[in-house]
């Protein structure tokens, strides 16, 4: 049975409370002195500045998505957005969550903690297959299908032309 309309949030609350929920028990582990074997202080500035363009990518992204392709209206409207950020990535505004606490867990320079950004992955990778996916692929079938071979699920990628 075909869906009339696709949920305007998706998987997405559930996704970003979830990562929002680890990123902030990794900080106050962190902080507490729980973590300290995992410190790469040798190598502090490097990740402070990493972090801080991956916060600022993920920002970009989620602007772009959220405020400027206003994708909300989109998927109101039944369309399958394909043109924009939608060009680069299936699903920017998850990558943009991806990016941001990310790059915030890579500010506190500790190799345990970043293991979660591959959590948040492999949880988004699994979440997205077997809810959104499917419901656009039952919504746009053969054009979805299509855009799927052309742009990626969750890591941002200019194609050659």
């Amino acid at each position: 049975m075909k869906r009339k309309n696709l949920p305007v949030f998706g998987i997405g609350p559930i996704f970003v409370i979830s990562c929002a929920l680890l990123t902030l028990l990794g900080l106050v582990l962190q902080k507490r002195g729980l973590l300290e074997d995992g410190d790469f202080s040798n190598l502090k500035l490097p990740a402070i500045i990493l972090g801080v363009v991956l916060i600022s990518i993920g920002c970009i992204l989620w602007v772009y998505a959220v405020v400027i392709q206003q994708i909300s209206a989109e998927i109101k409207k039944g369309k399958l957005v394909t043109t924009g950020v939608y060009s680069i990535v299936r699903n920017p505004i998850y990558s943009a969550f991806l990016l941001i606490f990310t790059g915030v867990l890579l500010t506190v320079h500790n190799l345990y903690l970043l293991i979660l950004p591959l959590i948040f992955y492999l949880s988004l990778t699994i979440l997205m297959k077997y809810t959104e996916e499917r419901w656009l692929l039952e919504k746009f079938g053969d054009s979805y299908t299509a855009y799927c071979l052309r742009v990626n699920r969750i890591i941002p990628w200019f194609k050659a032309k």
